[in-house]
């Protein structure tokens, strides 16, 4: 099993940032604060260790904010990598507590806020604590991250398009923009030809969000993309329709040259074991046999149907491949599932239903059983 993410923010992230903010010069108390923070530290997930550290800041730095996020801005030179070293890819993460303290103490003082996260957002992400400031102040954060689709750092221009995801993991939806997307798109608009991956596939993570409410707005700036898209774009389009593909959109299907239901055969299905325990692996496989004269594209995923503590099920789709099928040809695929505990997903037992998805219409493959370890 992967270790907890608490993990890596244990108490020497509080102590290296207690030792930062004294190199700036403000007497912090440093062993009050660190006892005010590692008190019960050790039972508090990621994000609570997040906030308990801001909250204990709050108390320890000026009231004024302003000249609070000074210090704090003042403090992140001397915030070195700790333990972990500042190439792990949790290392970034000691500056979580800096974005949690602008969401929590700062909306109340726009420009010094954005300011900050500007900053901290090159040293970490400032995609969770710009939220506040777009449902307060839409227009000027708007505004001011249209700006920054500009900026020469990466980091900021990835802002924009993750700080404004409708449905972005681990943070509270954006309502309105789930409601009235636009205002999102014209900053999509903004960043879909960037220079920089991580921004191209955060912009496809966003559209991708807008399409689980307006699935038909999706294609239509999908359809509007392809013109005249690159190899890049293409790549951001086929990712940012990922999910509408896994829910069998006909107009994603089309757009990405999977037309029409796929007239083939499902030849030797196989299931293997029959009986999985908990914390171990299933792995099925089947054939594809095209029996018509034509040949034939077909995309190919899986619906696995998990079992809940409840006895009900709910389905998730995994991604097989696509195929390409002359006239008569037979193709071999596969795939394994992981039926490990995990943070997104625990299996129970019960019996568990799989249906391949070919072009986005279900066929059954079969089924298998879960049992405890």
């Amino acid at each position: 099993m992967a270790e907890p993410l608490k993990n890596y923010f244990g108490p020497e992230i509080p102590r290296a940032i207690a030792r930062s903010i004294s190199a700036t010069g403000y007497q912090l108390d440093e062993e009050r604060f660190l006892e005010e923070v590692l008190d019960g530290y050790e039972t508090l997930g990621l994000m609570e260790r997040g906030r308990r550290i801001a909250t204990v800041l709050h108390e320890h730095l000026p009231q004024d904010f302003e000249k609070a996020i000074e210090i704090l801005l003042a403090s992140l030179p001397a915030l070195a990598p700790v333990e972990h070293g500042g190439n792990h890819p949790m290392s970034s993460f000691r500056f979580l507590a800096h974005t949690l303290y602008v969401a929590l103490y700062g909306v109340d003082h726009l420009e010094a806020s954005l300011r900050a996260q500007h900053a901290l957002t090159q040293l970490f992400t400032a995609e969770f604590s710009i939220r506040p400031f777009l449902e307060r102040y839409p227009d000027a954060t708007l505004a001011r991250l249209r700006e920054w689709a500009g900026d020469p750092n990466p980091r900021v221009r990835r802002l924009v398009s993750e700080g404004t995801r409708p449905r972005l993991p681990w943070a509270p939806r954006l309502r309105s923009f789930q409601a009235d997307p636009r205002p999102v798109l014209e900053l999509l608009e903004l960043l879909k030809d960037d220079v920089d991956p991580d921004v191209r596939r955060s912009v496809a993570n966003n559209l991708n969000d807008i399409g689980k409410d307006h699935p038909a707005l999706l294609v239509e700036t999908a359809r509007a993309w392809m013109r005249d898209a690159g190899p890049d774009r293409r790549q951001l389009i086929r990712h940012a329709l990922r999910s509408a593909v896994k829910r069998g959109d006909a107009g994603a299907l089309q757009l990405l040259d999977f037309d029409g239901p796929a007239a083939v055969r499902i030849l030797n299905p196989r299931i293997t074991p029959a009986r999985v325990p908990i914390g171990e692996r299933v792995e099925f496989g089947f054939e594809l046999a095209n029996e018509t004269p034509a040949r034939q594209r077909v995309l190919v995923d899986c619906r696995v149907h998990f079992v809940k503590s409840r006895g009900e099920t709910r389905p998730r789709v995994f991604r097989i491949g696509a195929a390409e099928l002359d006239p008569g040809a037979v193709v071999p695929m596969s795939k394994s599932i992981s039926l490990a505990v995990m943070t997104t997903r625990k299996p129970y037992p019960g019996l568990h239903r799989i249906e391949l998805l070919l072009n986005g219409k279900p066929e059954p493959l079969g089924e298998f059983e879960v049992i405890a370890p």
